[in-house]
């Protein structure tokens, strides 16, 4: 294998870090805009941004992973197609909560209250996240699959 080639197979495992991170942190901003409105105010242009943003780059991030990725680990490594049919459940389940947040978010509930969705999203996101890195970074290192990663993660 020449150089060129180990390093793009090696890039799957930094960019799914990458963009893990980025989610995480757009995470953050989200509930940082929460917590600075006021109890009882709707959500401001801000909220409206961040939450927009964030829940369209997290169901990209699915959405590819689904449509690409995992469809190629399961091509080339046949014994993980149970880990990825839970990391498909986490996703289906993920996008039910953010469907929750939006329609909260749609409605102008208020910050306590996109403030629990906010918990829920995060919760399974991480868990969902730790749980993807410890069973898919290994096998990232060495997947050939020729794509851009901003089409197969997400466009952050």
């Amino acid at each position: 294998m020449r150089e060129g080639e180990k390093t793009r197979l090696v890039a799957w495992s930094r960019e799914l870090r990458r963009v893990h991170e980025r989610l995480r942190e757009a995470l953050r901003v989200t509930r940082q805009a929460v917590a600075d409105g006021a109890p009882a105010e709707p959500a401001t242009r801000d909220l409206l941004l961040f939450c927009h943003g964030f829940c369209t780059a997290l169901t990209a991030h699915h959405e590819g992973e689904d449509r690409d990725l995992f469809p190629a680990i399961a091509e080339q490594h046949p014994e993980l197609r149970e880990t990825l049919r839970r990391l498909r459940q986490d996703h289906s389940m993920i996008d039910h909560l953010l469907a929750g947040l939006q329609a909260a978010v749609d409605r102008a509930a208020s910050p306590a209250e996109l403030d629990r969705h906010l918990d829920g999203v995060a919760a399974i996101m991480e868990s969902h996240f730790r749980y993807e890195e410890r069973q898919l970074l290994t096998v990232l290192e060495t997947l050939a699959l020729d794509a851009d990663p901003a089409a197969v993660l997400g466009p952050l």
